[in-house]
């Protein structure tokens, strides 16, 4: 089975003011179309078509370079439009909140630590909140599209929150001001969502 462009699970201008509408538009029909075509792509004829995403990424480093750009792609695009919905953000209560708590000490203090990780992630890339091993949170940022859950991770563990800092995913309303959309961003953070994949 080929990979597929899932829907955004709301309108593309549901997020605005925060992130405007033409932006989700070229960032799911266009960059996250081209992903998922080019992952196909580079799958089609080879032992790994029909493999699930995360079979994938957990060996990445036995795969091509087209399969880990185009496979982490997918996934962390797939997983950026779920976490974020309209009507949104404030602070993760219940279980989520008081782990996010127990691991940095505070909301406030868990928001600086990710803001700081988006910012200084130089180049292209993304920021993780993530479950490791042990069950405890913990934040990380990777180039590009890589992502946690692959075997060249510098800090493997299991995604529940993930912030593209591509310029793509801001430029037309932020320019190069990305501290300014990483801030917007904390407003459509999608927190049911997230407390659901901290459950899993």
């Amino acid at each position: 089975m080929a990979f597929t462009l899932p829907d955004l699970p709301y309108t593309p201008a549901s997020l605005e003011p925060h992130i405007d509408a033409r932006t989700m538009e070229i960032h799911h029909d266009k960059h996250h179309a081209a992903y998922v075509n080019n992952l196909n792509a580079a799958l089609q004829g080879t032992e790994h078509e029909g493999k699930s995403l995360e079979t994938l990424l957990a060996n990445i480093s036995k795969l091509p370079p087209a399969v880990r750009n185009n496979g982490g792609g997918h996934w962390n695009h797939s997983m950026f439009w779920e976490v974020m919905a309209p009507n949104a953000g404030g602070a993760p209560e219940g279980a989520l909140g008081a782990a996010i708590n127990a691991a940095f000490g505070s909301f406030d203090e868990f928001k600086k630590q990710f803001g700081q990780a988006a910012t200084t992630r130089f180049g292209s890339g993304w920021a993780w909140l993530c479950v490791g091993e042990d069950g405890g949170l913990f934040i990380t940022s990777t180039p590009n599209q890589d992502n946690p859950l692959m075997d060249v991770a510098e800090k493997p563990g299991r995604p529940i929150l993930g912030l593209d800092v591509w310029e793509h995913a801001y430029y037309l309303n932020y320019q190069n001001r990305r501290p300014d959309y990483i801030s917007a961003w904390w407003n459509v953070v999608n927190w049911n969502e997230v407390a659901r994949r901290f459950a899993l």
